[in-house]
């Protein structure tokens, strides 16, 4: 898909106009960058009267917000706008100090954990909400995708009994890319962002992304000891699934079936595009496998 030009302080001037801004001619606004090559992403820091978040925004994220959030909730930045205009859809948000949970530690996960479960709590199996941003239509059909390119009869058996968890675990309000780098926490609270892709969905999909990836390597992207990963398992059991009357057993089994669904997205990637010399796909490869013994036992 080819990307949009970047936008030149002008035009991001007029939209900071069109979304209301009082100091949209003389706001300092600055690109923030990725901190691995630097490469600038499609959304800038807006300061002047106000800090801001603006972001050329998704379709589904604005409606994200306008179907979610509009009330307001302290584990989501506040939204201030949208807008659209010639080059696209845009979205202005509260901004938020924090870091995300790349190198994760314990009181910074306690308030991340804290916001998923607040949120889901809050949306747990809304039935009026089914049909709304990302459907069980529409995530199927991607977890069907990651089905394929698996390579190997044990893994494939183990994702179809996935499939059907996946289908019969309880919904609610789910961001479905809670990467590390997708929560922002300081001491007073933690909150999600990027809601690119979301709906009410299988429970356990973001947690298990949110963890997933953590490894116990201080080189690793993802740095996240093992007491630390366990500490989580169970504290989110408390803030959640057993709240609405899930057993433990029944909840290890299923986090079990979604955290190997996350290591097979790297098996896919790495079979698909003949990436099986990426250290990730060996990786995952390993903890797949292992995982697949133990579904099915």
């Amino acid at each position: 898909m080819e990307q949009k030009p970047k936008p030149t302080i002008e035009e991001l001037r007029a939209v900071l106009n069109a979304l209301g801004r009082a100091d949209a001619d003389t706001a300092r606004i600055t690109a923030f960058t990725s901190e691995e090559d630097g490469a600038e992403y499609a959304v800038w820091r807006i300061d002047g009267d106000e800090t801001a978040v603006l972001k050329r925004a998704k379709a589904f994220e604005i409606a994200c917000y306008e179907t979610y959030f509009r009330d307001g909730t302290p584990y989501v930045p506040a939204l201030l706008g949208t807008c659209r205009t010639g080059d696209g859809d845009w979205l202005l948000t509260e901004y938020c100090e924090g870091r995300d949970l790349r190198r994760c530690d314990r009181p910074r996960l306690v308030k991340a954990i804290d916001a998923l479960a607040g949120l889901q709590n809050a949306f747990w199996q809304r039935a009026d909400l089914y049909d709304s941003c990302i459907t069980m239509e529409r995530a199927e059909k991607a977890v069907k995708d990651r089905g394929t390119y698996l390579g190997s009869e044990k893994l494939e058996r183990a994702y179809a009994a996935f499939e059907r968890v996946y289908r019969e675990t309880p919904r609610t309000l789910s961001h479905e890319d809670l990467l590390p780098i997708n929560v922002l926490a300081n001491e007073d609270r933690a909150v999600l962002i990027d809601w690119e892709h979301a709906g009410i969905l299988p429970y356990a999909g973001p947690f298990a992304r949110l963890i997933a990836h953590g490894r116990e390597d201080e080189d690793a992207f993802f740095y996240l000891t093992e007491a630390d990963r366990d500490f989580a398992i169970g504290y989110y059991y408390e803030r959640l699934p057993q709240m609405h009357g899930i057993s433990y057993a029944d909840y290890r089994r299923t986090l079990d079936h979604f955290l190997f669904y996350e290591y097979c997205e790297w098996i896919m990637l790495g079979n698909r595009y003949d990436a099986r010399g990426d250290e990730r796909f060996g990786y995952c490869s390993k903890l797949a496998d292992r995982t697949a013994d133990r579904l099915l036992q």
